[in-house]
């Protein structure tokens, strides 16, 4: 055949012109063996053949071969027992490759082509033509003789075939038929008398002997064509003689190279082979006990992983299930007594799913409801991590749930908690009768009840921090697993580019050889490609064991002095077993955010219990009737506590503010009305006299000129030895002022000390300070310009002291008024100050008064001197009294308002008293007829 590989190289022209084979010279190589495909693949069922069992060129001729086969290939695809023609039948056991593999050209045979003939062919080209050339020329004698000759016999054979009638030559010639019988035989004539006559005889015997002239004119016809064609006869005799002959050399040929081949079979092939069947034969058996093991391994897992799960260690039995999974399907697939493990062990994963998830609600439960105080912010850190972790692990992103939901319950205990605790120091409450948490902080003094806050707002604190502390320990689960997943990613992508397809030089030297011999149905490379994935095998079992071994060594150490030590060795090993059961990304981040949230609702859920404890306290108004003081107090703890939980959370909370400034606005309301309710009460019973200015006050204003706008704590030691001045000076003015007016002093700067102490009630305030404001200089025109001092004082008359010192006691307030108007602006927002428009209408309402009151002045002068000049007259003596009862007047005015006022506005005051007098004076001459004539009454 032409594909084996005893196959001689080309043959060569001989001396003859015939073309023989070279004997004894070695095939040429012209390039390097490579290994055939498979396609002797395994048989599925029964015993595997040996090495030598096949047919071989090296084996005895009485062994079996494909030709002692009683049932041939068509056969077998030619099966009628078959319902159909089976299309895939090599295809179905061997593979889809087997039908489209491409035969491999012998390597000990040459490529032919054309060009190895082209010598030949143009050698004897030109001989060819010559010849040609010359029959056409100079025909043979002979062979036009023989020509003729046949010719002429051709035709006399032709002439006597035709005799032979046309009815034997036709193809479809049978006797059976009736119809063609009887035109050959015409037997009518024998029986139409229906007996025999000699005529009947005569004419059989004429039948016979046409038929036999038929029969001879062809056999003559036969003959002369066997004799024209002799000469191919005998050359074909002779040719199969030479045949036989060859057949017999080349039988002799082969015996002794099978004899040659025998010999190097049996002392070079065989031992190699036996050696490459042991060693197969070793590493079957290796791959046997790693399988053995490895199966061991595998059935030791779940008494394993119940014996973590007795110990909590969720991470080890997470990792155990997922690894024995992994060896299930990949090494051991198709092992009939690990049917059912596969399913087991998913049940026994959504088991470990329930178990984490109820543990972490118990840990949750434990963490949030333990004592606040002198105790680590984290309880059991390695527990909660290994959690955390398994609960990512198994995507159950929903745990930061179940931590909220502890987490609001155990912040409704805090308040109980403190509650209980204060309760239990106050013997004024008798807890049997007062059950409710709201009726005994009722039931509470202010100080106690600002104890109980204070320790809720600790103990608040105290909860956050250990919140933020558990926050950041999952956090930095999280973190890791997002880390380690990138981490892979770059692994995976960066093996990905460095892979390379290997090499032909892997099948140079004694490679390819090795890949002709078979064993069990497979080369022996692809044999040795699956020792390589045994070892492959081994290193899956190697792990599975390892990680049993790390469950148990988890399970010893876990009451160790070390603790936790493997973990992120364990950790990290999770990562590589379990990197596709990981989160994404996506939901890693969705996790972070909720994670984040969860402090912001800790601290959104500590405010809302904070603000019941202050509504609560503030349902019997409790809280507006508080003092300055206590309520500057309760303020700044609250703003301190808000400020520490946004420190920690870093969100801001507007609940708990937002309950402080309702709370606020009903203070400032209160103290609003009690303060105007005093000053009312004040300017009701006020005389309008000068008083006398106490030490404290001026020690008040000499402050507020310095810059200090708020209360003194205490009384500064040594103003009650000194003694009250007559005037309270101001930026070097002094001021004749009412009582009044310096608690008036007193109480705006009480409404600037609240907006100091609280800045968030700074607008409200204002509104409340420009009112009580109005209300000192509508009510104090009311009473000194509407003379309502007459019926509420029972003052006899409003004198010009009493107006004076009304105007003084304005410019004072309208002197402090851009003073407050600076202060209130600090403690506003930018879009705040168009409130601040208020201290403007003030300002002209308090200078519009103090004109009326300049007026009222003016007029009540004015009025004297209209009446007194209505009597006089132009006669003497000189002065006369009318005259000298208006200077009495002046002076009396001028010795009233003198100390009160100002030089500048008692200089001004005169000057408009003494133009109206003028004017008065000048009416009156014009009325007397005086005119400027130098007669007597002019002069």
């Amino acid at each position: 055949m032409a594909s084996s590989h005893g196959s001689s190289p080309v043959p060569r022209p001989g001396r003859d012109g015939m073309y023989l084979k070279e004997r004894g010279a070695p095939p040429p190589r012209c390039r390097s063996l490579r290994s055939l495909p498979d396609v002797c693949p395994k048989e599925p069922t029964g015993e595997g053949r040996g090495l030598c069992d096949g047919p071989s060129v090296v084996a005895d001729l009485d062994r079996w071969t494909v030709l002692s086969s009683k049932v041939n290939l068509p056969a077998a695809l030619n099966d009628p027992r078959l319902a159909k023609r089976e299309s895939d039948f090599f295809t179905k056991t061997w593979g889809l490759d087997f039908a489209e593999t491409e035969v491999m050209p012998s390597f000990y045979l040459p490529n032919i082509t054309k060009e190895h003939f082209a010598p030949y062919l143009q050698e004897m080209a030109q001989r060819e033509r010559i010849h040609e050339r010359c029959k056409t020329i100079c025909p043979n004698k002979d062979d036009v003789e023989a020509v003729s000759s046949n010719n002429s016999n051709h035709d006399k054979s032709k002439a006597e075939l035709e005799q032979v009638p046309k009815i034997f030559m036709k193809p479809e010639f049978a006797l059976e038929d009736p119809s063609t019988f009887n035109s050959v035989l015409p037997w009518s004539h024998f029986n139409s008398a229906g007996g025999k006559s000699s005529r009947d005889v005569a004419s059989s015997k004429l039948l016979q002997e046409k038929l036999s002239h038929y029969l001879d004119v062809v056999e003559v016809s036969i003959a002369r064509q066997i004799s024209l064609r002799s000469d191919a006869f005998f050359h074909a005799m002779s040719s199969q003689h030479d045949l036989q002959d060859r057949l017999q050399d080349t039988q002799r040929a082969v015996a002794v190279l099978r004899g040659r081949i025998a010999a190097i079979d049996r002392v070079t092939v065989q031992g190699p082979l036996r050696a490459l069947r042991t060693n197969l034969t070793r590493n079957n058996c290796v791959k046997l006990h790693n399988k053995l093991k490895l199966m061991a391994a595998v059935h030791q897992t779940q008494p394993t992983v119940q014996l973590l799960l007795s110990t909590a260690e969720f991470m080890g039995a997470l990792e155990l299930i997922s690894t024995t999974k992994e060896v299930l399907q990949q090494e051991l697939q198709g092992v009939h007594s690990f049917r059912h493990l596969g399913s087991q062990l998913c049940e026994l994963e959504k088991l470990i799913d329930k178990m984490m998830v109820e543990d972490f609600s118990m840990y949750a439960r434990s963490d949030l409801n333990r004592y606040l105080r002198d105790e680590p912010h984290v309880l059991d850190k390695e527990r909660l991590e290994s959690l955390v972790f398994g609960l990512l692990r198994q995507r159950k992103l929903d745990f930061l749930d179940i931590y909220s939901e502890e987490m609001i319950m155990a912040v409704k205990a805090i308040v109980s908690l403190c509650v209980a605790e204060n309760v239990l120091q106050i013997e004024d409450i008798d807890t049997e009768v007062v059950t409710k948490v709201a009726d005994q902080t009722r039931l509470m003094t202010f100080p106690q009840w600002f104890e109980l806050l204070k320790n809720v707002f600790e103990s608040f604190l105290l909860f956050l921090q250990r919140i933020k502390a558990t926050q950041t320990v999952i956090k930095n689960v999280v973190l890791e697993v997002l880390a380690s997943t990138q981490k892979l990613r770059l692994l995976e992508e960066a093996a990905l580019v460095q892979e390379a397809p290997p090499g032909p030089e892997l099948l140079q030297g004694g490679g390819a050889e090795l890949a002709y011999l078979t064993h069990e149905g497979l080369f022996i490379s692809d044999a040795l490609n699956e020792a390589q994935q045994g070892d492959q095998s081994s290193v899956g079992g190697a792990r599975l064991q390892d990680q049993s071994s790390v469950g148990g060594a988890r399970l010893q150490q876990r009451d160790s002095a070390s603790g936790y030590t493997e973990t992120s060795v364990s950790r990290e090993q999770s990562y590589m077993s379990g990197e596709n059961m990981m989160p994404s990304d996506l939901e890693l981040n969705r996790v972070m955010n909720t994670l984040q949230e969860l402090l912001h609702t800790a601290s959104d859920v500590s405010h809302d219990r904070c603000v019941k404890v202050l509504t609560a306290r503030a349902k019997d108004g409790s809280l507006e009737r508080l003092s300055s003081a206590d309520f500057v107090l309760l303020s700044q703890t609250v703003e301190g506590f808000v400020r520490d939980t946004e420190d920690l959370s870093g969100r801001r909370s507007a609940s708990l503010r937002g309950a402080l400034q309702s709370q606020a606005n009903r203070f400032v309301h209160r103290f609003h009305e009690e303060r105007k309710t005093k000053l009312s009460l004040l300017l009701d019973n006020e005389r309008w006299k000068q008083a006398e200015v106490p030490a404290e006050f001026q020690d008040l204003v000499n402050s507020i000129a310095d810059g200090r706008i708020t209360l003194p704590e205490r009384k500064i030691p040594g103003t009650e030895d000194r003694k009250p001045t007559e005037f309270l000076f101001v930026n070097g003015q002094k001021y004749a002022v009412v009582g009044t007016v310096l608690l008036l002093i007193r109480i705006f700067l009480e409404y600037c000390q609240c907006v100091n102490d609280i800045p968030s009630i700074a607008t409200d305030m204002l509104t409340r300070l420009s009112d009580l404001l109005k209300h000192f200089n509508s009510r104090s025109c009311q009473l000194v310009l509407g003379a309502g001092a007459l019926q509420v004082v029972g003052l006899k008359t409003i004198t010009t002291k009493n107006l004076a010192l009304a105007s003084r006691c304005l410019q004072l307030v309208v002197q402090y008024i851009p003073i407050i108007r600076a202060h209130f602006e600090t403690k506003l927002q930018p879009k705040q100050y168009s409130v601040l428009r208020h201290f403007d209408h003030i300002t002209k309402d308090y200078n519009d008064h103090i004109a009326e009151v300049s007026a009222k002045l003016v007029a009540i002068m004015d009025s004297l001197s209209e009446k007194v000049l209505s009597k006089y007259e132009v006669k003497a003596p000189m002065p006369s009294a009318v005259f000298r009862t208006v200077c009495k007047q002046m002076a009396k005015m001028h010795e009233a308002i003198s100390e009160l006022l100002p030089e500048e506005q008692t200089q001004m005051l005169f000057l408009r008293i003494n133009a109206s007098f003028k004017l008065h004076l000048k009416r009156q001459l014009s009325r007397l007829g005086v005119v400027n004539d130098g007669g007597p009454q002019n002069g």
